[in-house]
């Protein structure tokens, strides 16, 4: 007497979030869960890179703690022309959660809904002004050639008003979203749909 066949057990679908475990927020530290869920409440959903990071705890705090510093600070760069960097250089790491995400905050902070697109596809042909242009013409550099980064660099800076402080910003935030989007790629890190739609 033949048996039916058994149905073979059903595979869970891959988390958006990482290639790797994402953890429920109810097993994450106190810290990190009330993090996670402020953002949450503010924007109505949970980026996938929060999750992806909580993977591990202590890289995530790190993480975080540099991303705001960067990001959220006074100074002569704006917010929007800081997410103009992330947008430009993670295009060029073809970094697809880091270009939907940050072209997001972007066209929010510029209140621009064509800029993170003109920027990520061709910032020299967008509309922005020639000290911007200057801005990611060096973080370009910084992301593919920061050995050949020099004296002149800073000179061309200075003639659109950046200073060496503004100068450590770029490169620093080139720098940091060179991580975040190699992590991206690797984690399999997918933006959330909302994203998409956001500031448009």
């Amino acid at each position: 007497m033949s048996s039916s066949p058994k149905a073979a057990p059903s595979k869970a679908a891959p988390s958006p979030a990482s290639r790797f475990p994402v953890p429920a927020l109810a097993d994450l530290p106190a810290d990190i869960r009330q993090r996670i869920e402020a953002v949450q409440e503010k924007s109505g959903f949970v980026p996938n890179v929060f999750l992806a990071l909580a993977h591990r705890p202590d890289e995530f705090r790190a993480f975080f703690a540099y991303h705001d510093a960067l990001m959220d600070k006074p100074g002569n760069l704006t917010k929007a022309e800081r997410e103009m960097v992330v947008v430009a250089t993670s295009n060029a790491n073809q970094c697809q959660y880091c270009v939907v995400a940050h072209g997001a905050i972007l066209r929010i902070r510029a209140k621009n809904p064509l800029i993170a697109d003109q920027v990520a596809i061709n910032y020299r042909k967008a509309d922005i002004t020639p000290r911007q242009t200057a801005m990611l013409d060096f973080a370009m550099k910084v992301s593919f050639e920061a050995y050949a980064v020099g004296d002149e660099d800073f000179a061309a800076l200075a003639k659109h008003g950046f200073n060496d402080e503004d100068v450590w910003d770029i490169a620093a935030i080139a720098s940091f979203f060179a991580l975040s989007n190699r992590m991206a790629n690797v984690t399999r890190m997918r933006p959330n749909d909302e994203f998409y739609t956001l500031g448009r």
